[in-house]
């Protein structure tokens, strides 16, 4: 191999074997916060970092922090997120060591990515996807693809790849299956490295796989894996040269199946030493000494050598020293970077256009997409079966594909936390997803991305990475859809800090509420009923709607009061809040009881964030307050906010805030009866009404 190569290699590797040192070392200093290190797997990190280039983009997980010195980082930096420091170039000190997002120009882009083993897979092949996009449409990016007249050099005319680093261990969970699945359907430009170190903390490899990570590879076809020692530094460069040249080429996945020796703790709070059978045999098959040797073999001196260690040593002791004088984040740095602002702050445009038609919510949200996807070559639309055959069980998604072909408007496997968490590496690369899951029912396989990546990404990488996408999500019973088509989840999801919540109640809403979803640089999901998309249910004509204009845009955090009273003297008033079906249940109640001068109804539009000043307001000009949802009310959004409306509004109430929802049964059963049974009503929540108004 050239001399350059190795001699740089090797220091790479000296720096990360003098750093695990060097915490060893002062092992209670370094031990507040819990760590991994890269011992035994620095050959084959460095072997890669050496070989990417700025326009790549990297996944690394927890144990790659030779893989990062190679791409440029120095000890310094990575130590001040060892210690949690405020200038941390992460994460400013608010996630674990070697956990690492970076958008630096000189560098691979290494967008956030949680420490749950595995789950980087699917946000990392994300990138892949759109890359691959980004190619077919001929668009560019600042940091993936540019015009080849503005590249200075041949390197930088290179086109970009993903690598995706993971352990051996990690390949076992299913959402590794669903990105190798996309990956070899879709062929595209991505490499998995999984490091194969034979354990997973206290379990080793006999216990908990049925074969390796080259071997599982075989079931994917059209993604070629190779088995190497990684180990030797000059074997590892030399096979994932080929493998890299071969992915900028051709536009397909690799797997590179590396077997390496763990020679440090699984972490710095699980000892090796506690479970640890073959550290012997481990040690014997040390990167270090081998590397070493080609050094020598390769001309340079033993003294050139030494000198390397012995400047690899001194730097390490000098960062760790300034490291640990660094400053530590304020109690202020806590509340930054949850949410990039918005430019969407005020409603725009005309909501109801003179002379347009009143059309049904479902069109109102088709006609939104289109027109975003006619202007923004940047957003695409995919899910289960929105492609052409059918367009969205819903009809939700129908001609889109045939306007804007196959490449824009697609469908995906049964795949809900590829289709969820896609969007990080989506949006990392410059483009909105707008993607789907069929049903509410369908989103918990989806949710472990939701809130692992896609949530976090902007808080934890400290503003550098935000989600930009829109997740669709059909909800509520409707028509004896039963138990697996019928369920509200909106509590769930409002659990999930970092992502903004609409649910809109007729067609305008949620036209106003797309547009301005598009605009946001954090992600979105939108619940949208089925019951009131074609307003088939008895009582739901008002969610039909007059067309809003095409530049019309409704901000989150709005409620609106649609129906608005004076407070009276001598009269009972009352509040209701309530969003979705809700809305129509008690409009219609309020009618039906000739009441709607004293009752005065919020509808709140989003959940996240929530309109409070508004609720407020009306609550403590009326008096009495009713929360109406279609959820159970049990330990629901609806009870927690009526909690907060009593704990603010309680001076001024003349009875306590009462909810209604749904039975607190397991499941929404098929038979209309029961069905009829199980959720709210008019009927039922005019009896609610009554019932309040006495106190």
């Amino acid at each position: 191999m050239d001399k350059d190569i190795l001699k740089k290699g090797f220091s790479k590797l000296c720096t990360a074997k003098a750093m695990t040192e060097l915490y060893e070392e002062n092992f209670k200093q370094v031990s507040k916060y819990v760590h991994a290190t890269s011992r035994g797997h620095e050959a084959i990190q460095v072997a890669l970092g050496m070989q990417l280039l700025p326009q790549d983009y990297a996944f690394p997980y927890y144990r790659d922090d030779a893989m990062l010195l190679s791409f440029g980082l120095e000890p310094y930096d990575l130590m001040l997120q060892l210690l949690a420091k405020k200038e941390d170039p992460f994460s400013g000190g608010r996630t674990y060591y070697s956990h690492p997002s970076l958008k630096d120009d000189d560098k691979p882009k290494i967008p956030h990515q949680s420490s749950a083993t595995g789950m980087q897979a699917i946000p990392a092949t994300g990138v892949a996807m759109g890359m691959q996009y980004l190619e077919k449409q001929g668009l560019t990016n600042s940091n993936v693809i540019q015009s080849p007249d503005n590249y200075r050099d041949e390197e930088s005319q290179q086109k970009p790849i993903t690598v995706c680093s993971l352990g051996d261990a990690s390949v076992t969970e299913g959402e590794i299956a669903e990105a190798f699945q996309m990956a070899a359907l879709k062929q595209m430009p991505i490499l998995y490295l999984v490091q194969d170190n034979g354990w997973d903390i206290s379990a080793n490899e006999a216990e908990t796989r049925a074969q390796n990570a080259y071997e599982y590879a075989q079931g994917f076809h059209g993604l070629e894996a190779i088995s190497i020692d990684g180990a030797n530094f000059a074997e590892s460069y030399e096979a994932l040269e080929k493998v890299i040249a071969t992915i900028r080429k051709e536009r397909r996945p690799f797997l590179v199946h590396a077997k390496v020796p763990l020679l440090n703790h699984h972490t710095s709070g699980v000892r090796m030493e506690w479970y640890r059978d073959d550290l012997d045999e481990a040690r014997s098959r040390d990167p270090y000494p081998v590397l070493r040797q080609q050094l020598l073999d390769s001309g340079c001196s033993e003294s050139d050598v030494n000198a390397i260690e012995k400047e690899a040593k001194d730097n390490v002791a000098s960062d760790f020293e300034k490291a640990l004088q660094a400053e530590d984040p304020k109690p202020e740095d806590l509340f930054t970077h949850d949410f990039v602002p918005t430019p969407i702050t005020e409603e725009k445009g005309t909501r109801a256009p003179e002379g347009a038609e009143k059309v049904v919510m479902v069109d109102c949200a088709l006609f939104a997409v289109e027109e975003l996807m006619r202007e923004h070559k940047e957003c695409l639309l995919y899910g289960q079966d929105v492609g052409g055959r059918l367009g969205g069980v819903f009809r939700e998604a129908a001609t889109l594909a045939q306007k804007f072909g196959d490449d824009r408007v697609f469908n995906t496997p049964i795949q809900e936390a590829f289709i969820v968490g896609s969007t990080v590496g989506m949006s990392a690369v410059g483009l909105k997803p707008i993607v789907e899951v069929q049903f509410a029912d369908y989103i918990w396989p989806g949710l472990n991305q939701l809130f692992t990546e896609v949530s976090r990404s902007c808080y934890l990488s400290n503003g550098k990475w935000p989600v930009s996408m829109i997740l669709r999500v059909p909800i509520g019973a409707y028509g004896s859809g039963g138990p697996y088509h019928s369920s509200s989840v909106e509590s769930v999801v409002t659990n999930i800090r970092g992502i903004k919540i609409a649910y809109p109640s007729n067609g305008a809403d949620l036209k106003g509420l797309m547009k301005a979803a598009y605009h946001d640089p954090n992600p979105v999901v939108i619940l949208e009923h089925k019951g009131l998309y074609w307003s088939k249910v008895p009582g739901t004509k008002t969610a039909t709607s007059i067309e809003p204009s095409e530049d019309y845009v409704l901000p989150f955090g709005k409620a609106w009061v649609l129906q608005e009273i004076w407070k009276q003297e001598n009269v009972e008033t009352l509040t209701i809040v309530t969003y979705g079906m809700g809305v129509h249940w008690a409009y219609n109640a309020s009618g039906e009881l000739d009441m709607r001068d004293q009752i005065e109804i919020i509808d709140l539009r989003t959940l996240f964030p929530l309109d409070e000043d508004t609720i407020m307001t009306s609550v403590k000009k009326t008096g009495k307050c009713l929360v109406v949802t279609e959820e159970p009310s049990n330990n629901s959004f609806a009870r927690a906010l009526a909690g907060k409306i009593q704990e603010e509004c309680f001076k001024y109430l003349d009875a306590p805030v009462m909810t209604i929802g749904s039975e607190n049964m397991p499941a929404i059963p098929l038979n209309s009866t029961l069905e009829e049974t199980m959720i709210p009503s008019t009927d039922k929540v005019k009896v609610k009404i009554e019932q309040l108004l006495k106190y």
